[in-house]
């Protein structure tokens, strides 16, 4: 099984590689961490600031964009070139085929995110801009919200078209964000259902800004342990979830 899912992974790799929409994405995020240099050159003060805040803001943007809008699209391929009824006549599970669709595709996608980083530090050691555990903190915990979005755009695109998983991945991952400040102002609310609806958000929907260290490392705030352990937990235990919902829902799709 492992070995299946593997083949398929390395397979799925290479077809990724060939999207150009994944290096037009990659050479915006280049060019906005270039601009952020520029930027930082301009201020007379929290010049490391000033890139760490713009470059981690435009390596997770584009990251993100990238495993949304090309993992979309992996599964639809195989059905719309009729391609998956070859695959699955092989000695191949549809659980292994989507599980080896996105183990492919979140090695794509940390492929990509390596090429931003390196980049990232050499413009930093360039600029003689500081780096520490923090920072390395903050790749680490971008790398589970990736597998996340990952899993979020694998669920919608096993049953839905990739307009529509493009639209519901993107929604999901920007409410994510936003559900600890919908959750604050629900609690001050005068209406109690208000306060229901926005707490459920927060229960139901996945805390993305919890991966986010950005504003702790640029400040040099202090990183605990807890602050990078509880969300990689807690977004290893999410990505299951969704990848056995998706699972469910890919063994009894219809591709007539």
């Amino acid at each position: 099984m492992i070995l299946r899912i593997w083949t398929l992974a390395s397979n799925t790799v290479r077809e990724a590689i060939r999207s150009k929409l994944l290096y037009t994405l990659l050479g915006f995020a280049i060019a906005l961490i270039l601009l952020a240099i520029a930027l930082s050159q301009l201020s007379y003060i929290d010049n490391d600031r000033i890139l760490q805040n713009f470059g981690f803001a435009s390596i997770r943007l584009f990251s993100v964009a990238i495993a949304i809008f090309v993992g979309v699209n992996l599964i639809h391929k195989e059905v719309d070139r009729r391609t998956v009824y070859t695959i699955l006549s092989k000695p191949l599970s549809r659980s292994e085929f989507l599980l080896g669709k996105y183990f492919g595709l979140l090695i794509t996608i940390w492929l990509q995110l390596g090429i931003m980083v390196a980049f990232f530090v050499g413009t930093s050691v360039v600029t003689g801009a500081s780096l520490g555990l923090s920072d390395a903190a903050v790749i680490a915990l971008l790398c589970v919200e990736l597998a996340l979005v990952v899993a979020i755009a694998t669920l919608f695109s096993a049953f839905t078209t990739p307009m529509l998983a493009s639209f519901f991945s993107v929604g999901i991952w920007i409410v994510g964000n936003l559900t600890r400040d919908l959750k604050l102002m629900g609690a001050k609310a005068s209406d109690t259902s208000i306060e229901w609806v926005t707490t459920w958000l927060h229960r139901v929907l996945p805390d993305m800004a919890s991966f986010d260290l950005t504003i702790e490392a640029a400040h040099g705030l202090p990183i605990s342990a807890s602050d990078l352990a509880i969300p990689m937990v807690y977004g290893v235990g999410y990505i299951v979830i969704l990848l056995m919902i998706s699972m469910a829902i890919f063994e009894r799709r219809d591709f007539r």
